[in-house]
């Protein structure tokens, strides 16, 4: 199994909630998200993504309007 970078993916991590615990770590990002029913920042679009709409509703919106 590869090992995951956290400095790498925090240099690429799109969210921008600064207070974020998790950035980097996208296992733990994906883990909270989903409990809430909601998908990670960093699979909506950066206009989207600054709402903190996380919804799979307003996911699949994205999609639609692409």
């Amino acid at each position: 199994m590869a090992q995951c970078s956290i400095k790498a993916n925090t240099e690429k991590c799109t969210c921008t909630y600064e207070p974020c615990s998790r950035k980097g770590k996208c296992c733990e990002c994906i883990t909270f998200h989903r409990q809430y029913g909601e998908l990670p920042g960093c699979l909506f679009p950066p206009e989207v993504e600054r709402t903190y709409d996380r919804s799979i509703e307003r996911f699949v919106a994205c999609q639609r309007e692409s």
